[in-house]
């Protein structure tokens, strides 16, 4: 299994296409396609407070749901995008505004079709990923090795929001615990959520959001070869985004 596994878009299109390309996938048809048929796969996060978050949508539902050529897990931002088309009431920040913005912009028709495609991207697809045999869980904000498998309500809030401890930092950040320095597991763990300036490798998992939307990096862990490849991103720098890790 040859999958390469893109971090947190946010919906920066123009580094998607341009990291897809850096990794051999050709974008002749309108989606990215490998020759040697590597398939990509998405930590979540596709949309908010990037520049093109629905183009971000199209394309992964015509990977994911249509070609059947990727795989798709979502994000906190994916929840709450969801619970707003779904007509929750939902606070439209943090990012969420933008996507919005976006929508809100397109004809009847087209807000129809985009909002359906993207309630099926969300509906037909696993909380989190597990592929190669067990050997590899793709999952937003991580996992707890005892939660594989699992998908009660507690496993939900860890793989979207992360191992939170219900503080919050002075920024109005949630506080979290480092989960990753204290797993023992045999799978390779990927996710994403908590932006840093260079993937994090800790005990076998990977953090591979490098802030691409706070102008860091867009980045792609190759599996199973276990190697990065990144492109600077278009966005402006916002440094307090990268917080360290101890």
């Amino acid at each position: 299994m040859q999958i390469d596994i893109i971090g947190d878009i946010h919906g920066c299109f123009a580094e998607f296409e341009e990291l897809t390309k850096k990794l051999d996938y050709s974008w002749e048809t309108g989606i990215p396609i490998h020759p040697q048929k590597r398939k990509l796969a998405f930590v979540g996060d596709l949309t908010d407070r990037g520049p093109q978050s629905l183009k971000v949508i199209e394309v992964v539902w015509e990977l994911v749901m249509n070609k059947k050529m990727a795989f798709y897990s979502p994000g906190n931002h994916c929840n709450k995008l969801y619970r707003y088309f779904l007509g929750n009431k939902v606070q439209v920040t943090h990012g969420l505004e933008t996507t919005v913005a976006e929508y809100m912009a397109l004809s009847k028709d087209e807000q129809h079709r985009i909002r359906n495609k993207f309630i099926e991207l969300y509906e037909q697809n696993p909380l989190y990923q597990i592929l190669d045999q067990g050997r590899l869980v793709i999952a937003h904000a991580g996992i707890r090795e005892d939660y594989i498998g699992k998908n009660h309500s507690k496993v939900k809030t860890f793989v979207l929001y992360g191992d939170i401890t219900g503080q919050k930092h002075p920024d109005g950040s949630p506080v979290r615990r480092d989960w990753a320095k204290d797993y023992r597991g045999k799978a390779t763990i990927v996710y994403g959520h908590t932006p840093v300036a260079e993937p994090r490798i800790v005990r076998n998992t990977y953090n591979i959001d490098t802030g691409a939307v706070f102008g860091g990096k867009l980045t792609a862990l190759r599996y199973p070869e276990l190697t990065t490849a990144s492109v600077p991103s278009s966005m402006p720098f916002v440094a307090e985004k990268f917080k360290e890790i101890d």
